[in-house]
């Protein structure tokens, strides 16, 4: 399968996680915490597969970065799937994919990159589109509590994208593989102390599905990702990266017949527009906007 392809393949994935996060029959951490567990195990595995060794000194001289990054992963998966129940999944999704305006708007004091005009304009681009996205009193108040839970998953996601430009001598296996296994570390403990993980009365539907997440959403999606971009353009992996909202919308309106409204599929056009022209404002991109 040739690199664009399995990129495609990767976002395809990536746009169906709502739908499955949905029919889980557990709690947000519970589901976070297994798919950390389950995707490191399987990467774990294709390392060893592919013969992949990692450097040990690269990995210790990272350490604190890389436990810091993969907790912010774990909770920023918890918030996601929270904003997955609260509201719809198109509206998670876009408010999600809010995390590239996130990154632009801290860059200028943790990355001491100057703030264009141009990038001034794509972050009140995106701003005018969450509030349409929003539609303050349309919707009630669990729709906006998810919009929100997104955005904080957003906030998440834009502090690993800037953590990760400071870790050095890493490839972007290895630094994915160790932030996943770090992620199921940091949350096993508010795992245990809620008492959760003890598949009570789980379905088996629940079951397949929390397997599926950390199979196939996680561990192969992953291994489909970094072993695509290495043959890809940066203005083409931003460019098919926004196959997942696109994806996300278009499966949730089919298997659970969610819909959007005029003004907020014009919100959600703001949105993603505007995150793509600021990575076209970047030159070089090196990751999708925000992997779920």
């Amino acid at each position: 399968m040739k690199g664009k392809m399995r990129l495609i393949t990767t976002m395809l994935i990536f746009g169906s996680i709502g739908v499955f996060v949905k029919n889980i029959e557990m709690s947000s951490s519970e589901i976070a915490f297994l798919r950390g567990v389950i995707g490191s195990l399987f990467l774990l595995a294709a390392s060893f597969l592919v013969k992949h060794k990692p450097s040990f000194k690269a990995l210790k001289a990272n350490a604190l970065l890389l436990l810091l990054s993969g907790g912010a992963i774990g909770l920023n998966w918890i918030f996601l799937f929270e904003s997955y129940r609260y509201t719809t999944i198109s509206n998670a999704t876009i408010s999600y994919y809010f995390a590239p305006i996130f990154v632009m708007i801290l860059a200028p004091w943790v990355l001491k990159e100057k703030l264009t005009s141009g990038k001034i304009g794509c972050i009140i681009a995106a701003m005018i589109g969450l509030f349409l996205i929003v539609n303050p009193g349309g919707e009630g108040q669990n729709q906006t509590l998810g919009i929100l839970y997104g955005l904080l998953a957003a906030a998440l996601y834009a502090s690993v994208i800037l953590m990760n430009k400071f870790i050095q001598n890493l490839s972007g296996f290895e630094i994915t593989l160790v932030q996943l296994m770090a992620a199921a570390i940091v949350l096993l403990p508010y795992v245990w102390w809620h008492g959760d993980l003890t598949f009570t009365g789980l379905k088996a539907t629940s079951f397949l599905f929390i397997l599926i997440l950390g199979i196939v959403h996680t561990g192969l999606a992953y291994f489909l990702y970094f072993t695509s971009i290495q043959e890809l353009k940066g203005s083409t992996i931003a460019v098919l990266s926004y196959i997942d909202p696109i994806s996300a919308v278009i499966i949730s309106a089919i298997f659970i017949g969610e819909s959007m409204t005029v003004i907020q599929i014009i919100g959600g056009i703001l949105i993603l527009g505007s995150t793509l022209l600021s990575e076209k404002l970047e030159y070089k991109i090196k990751t999708p906007t925000a992997t779920p």
